[in-house]
């Protein structure tokens, strides 16, 4: 899963990241401080797997993973190239979903691109970049398609008729997301447009604040987005420190849970997933995600492309009852560990052992 932190110049991207990764990206005060896009892998915290582990006897556990990808700040007329432009735009589009820095502190120190502090207006401008830049991608594609349409190929006709409804949303300032491809229009996902992607809303606050602004609050409800606010120096501050001491420091300033923690719900919520665990005595534990409704057959693949080449059955049960059960011993003899076939829908928190042949 990529995530791609973006926002304006000087709104916390850098610190942000440097507070999820640890990573020490640059965070300057002044635009373009990141030219190419900074990219941590961070392992997402899963206290399921842990016990899960446990039951299962697996020497080690490896949790599933996040990629952040830290983009540099964006400018109005960025899609005509001003700033660094397309390049940037290029970056987001190769990303799964959107976490969107806004600026909301009073610090007089950092310097504001626009010379004041509006969240909102922040929030629009890079809103409207995204935009634009998908209009120009779907009036390009449109030409092509049409050619194709007036051959009389099926999916090209469907497809010629989304693009001219998502022209005329893009036209009017909405997002792409307002208008999903329909399925019959094969070849519209190949778009990578901006503004379909999920995205959260982080409100960067002043030390001591928790609450995102109502103004912005009001801006992610209207847009079916989610919002959530932290100070992101003062995360980058303590994401420095020794968990011990960072912890204490933390309950001492009232500063809640860590910046990762809630970044990463609010992630992997905007993109529904669910995971799943493989763990097996002698064998590291380990947790995948995918979308929820995917089935067995599709979690199979994210393990290893033979075992979902030569599915032949899943045997699935449910963690707790793993864990209660003291193991897979346990669990055959209360009946609870189960046989389901390529159709069966993935539930958060199965425990799996994938059968093929090769």
């Amino acid at each position: 899963m990529r995530v791609g932190i973006v926002g304006l110049p000087n709104a916390g991207k850098s610190s942000l990241f440097n507070a999820l990764t640890r990573a020490g990206a640059p965070a300057a005060n002044y635009p373009f401080t990141t030219i190419e896009p900074n990219v941590a892998v961070v392992p997402v915290a899963d206290e399921r797997l842990d016990a899960v582990a446990a039951a299962a006897g697996s020497p080690e556990v490896l949790p599933d993973t996040i990629a952040f990808h830290d983009i540099a700040g964006l400018v109005a007329g960025a899609h005509r190239g001003e700033g660094l432009g397309n390049a940037f735009l290029g970056h987001i589009r190769a990303t799964d979903a959107i976490v969107h820095v806004v600026r909301a502190h009073a610090d007089p120190a950092v310097v504001h691109p626009g010379g004041r502090v509006d969240p909102v207006a922040d929030a629009r401008t890079v809103e409207t970049e995204l935009v634009l830049a998908d209009l120009e991608h779907a009036q390009r594609r449109q030409e092509r398609v049409e050619r194709r349409a007036r051959g009389g190929e099926r999916a090209a006709i469907a497809e010629q008729a989304w693009l001219q409804e998502l022209i005329g949303t893009l036209q009017q300032g909405r997002p792409a997301r307002e208008l999903p491809a329909p399925e019959e229009a094969a070849d519209a996902a190949t778009l990578g447009l901006l503004s379909a992607k999920p995205v959260l809303f982080v409100a960067n606050v002043d030390e001591g604040s928790d609450e995102v602004p109502a103004e912005l609050a009001e801006h992610a409800a209207a847009q079916g987005a989610m919002a959530i606010a932290l100070p992101a120096r003062l995360e980058s501050e303590l994401a420095e420190l020794e968990a011990g001491e960072a912890a204490a420091l933390r309950e001492e300033l009232g500063a809640g849970d860590p910046g990762l923690g809630r970044v990463v719900r609010g992630a992997f919520s905007l993109l529904d997933l669910v995971a799943f665990f493989t763990a097996h005595e002698g064998r590291p534990a380990q947790s995948r995600h995918l979308r929820r409704g995917s089935s067995a057959w599709q979690a199979a693949g994210l393990v290893h492309g033979d075992m979902q080449r030569g599915f032949v059955r899943a045997e699935v049960i449910a963690w707790q009852a793993l864990v209660e059960a003291g193991g897979y011993a346990g669990a055959r003899d209360r009946g609870t560990l189960r046989l389901e076939g390529r159709d069966y829908v993935v539930t958060d928190g199965d425990v799996i052992t994938f059968r093929f042949t090769t």
